[in-house]
């Protein structure tokens, strides 16, 4: 999607939030028929069947029929679509929306030649359903989309997403590989030998974070204080959002087969808590790794590398590719001194231990654990760019 900056006025925002208002209202309420389904009890309603139900409640509800039937009626489009992705195992259950947090939502009756208009060099303006016509900042060409979405994020900051597919970036067509090992000291570790790392946190967020933790719940300057703190926030993700779009895109122009590990995020971001019969262990290390993993932007730079190169992107098992030598192909556990240092006991090899990973990536081998290895296939068998 391409994203701009929206500056509505005092009245605008009032009726933005509105929609945004109305837009979680029939989530959350779509959502709760959809959950209630048990075995024996028959299917729950479909989207046909909910949009029907909206319309009755539209004729019976002068407050909801007061607000755009268009937002209404893509929210319960958007909840279809997002059970049908859990269903195929892509996605992770659907929620529940909360004010102050989900506050979105999308419009599809639009057309690009009477909703847009371009005042001057920097600003343009797009028509939305009972708002009028709301400003934004012209960075770059808005693309002719059939659609697009508003969103409020926690700092208080308004975008609008146009829903567009990007096209895919050409590779430079000399059949290079390269491997990219991803960590937390090195965001990412190249097989040829860069490394890249994610912009950190700034302090001034760290500092919010304990003035948060400190001040009274309920109180107005805990109120304040979590303001400030979603603004620092904000701009630390749009940092790692550039980050991220700016190597994805250079790597995707510079190699033709890019090979990462087939890491499963949400899995090693569990909580280690456990239960009260139950208790974890190590739970503050655990929740400080976690922490540490989703700010390196790891899930986002894939899904964009995967997004500018189809078809050239592969994902290989990451067992024992930190412990595997890549000169020998000797596995061992010892081997890797330390989180930078990797010394091979059978051949004698010296490398940086990310390096070495990156290097087993990039060679395309899953390591078993009886030290044999075995070539895996790509993901995705598209033939690259310019390729017989």
């Amino acid at each position: 999607m391409s994203r701009f900056r929206l500056y509505p006025t005092p009245a605008q925002e009032a009726a933005l939030l509105r929609h945004c208002t109305d837009a979680r209202f029939v989530w959350n309420l779509g959502h709760e028929q959809r959950a209630m389904w048990r075995p024996g009890r028959g299917p729950t309603p479909g989207f046909a069947e909910q949009c029907r139900q909206l319309t009755e409640a539209r004729k019976a509800e002068p407050w909801l029929a007061a607000g755009s039937v268009n937002v209404q009626q893509q929210a319960l489009r958007d909840l279809d679509q997002a059970w049908r992705n859990f269903f195929k195992g892509t996605h992770r259950r659907p929620g529940w929306r909360k004010a102050g947090r989900s506050e979105g939502f999308r419009i599809t009756d639009f057309t690009f030649d009477l909703h847009m208009q371009r005042l001057n060099r920097r600003w343009s303006q797009i028509k939305i359903p009972k708002v009028g016509s709301v400003r934004f900042r012209w960075t770059r060409t808005v693309p002719e989309a059939k659609s697009y979405r508003v969103t409020r994020d926690r700092a208080g900051r308004w975008h609008v997403a146009f829903a567009v597919i990007p096209r895919p970036i050409p590779g430079p067509g000399t059949g290079e590989v390269v491997g990219v090992d991803r960590g937390i000291a090195v965001t990412l570790a190249l097989s040829n030998g860069e490394t890249r790392h994610v912009p950190a946190a700034s302090r001034h967020t760290e500092r919010l974070q304990r003035k948060l933790s400190r001040a009274r719940r309920g109180s107005n300057h805990r109120q304040q204080a979590k303001v400030r703190l979603a603004r620092s926030m904000a701009r630390d993700a749009d940092r790692r959002k550039n980050w991220a779009e700016q190597t994805s895109t250079d790597i995707a122009r510079r190699f033709d087969v890019i090979r990462i590990e087939d890491l499963k995020i949400g899995n090693m971001t569990r909580s280690a808590k456990g239960t009260i019969s139950d208790p974890g262990r190590n739970v503050r290390q655990k929740a400080g790794l976690n922490r540490a993993i989703l700010r390196s932007g790891w899930g986002l730079f894939a899904q964009r590398l995967e997004d500018k190169a189809p078809g050239r992107v592969e994902k290989i098992n990451p067992a024992y590719t930190s412990q595997r030598c890549s000169a020998c192909g000797t596995v061992d556990r010892e081997a890797r001194e330390s989180q930078a240092v990797f010394r091979c006991r059978s051949c004698t090899y010296t490398a940086n231990a990310d390096m070495n990973a990156a290097r087993n990536i990039a060679a395309g081998h899953a390591v078993t654990a009886r030290g044999g290895s075995r070539l895996l296939l790509p993901v995705n068998r598209e033939p690259l760019n310019g390729a017989a």
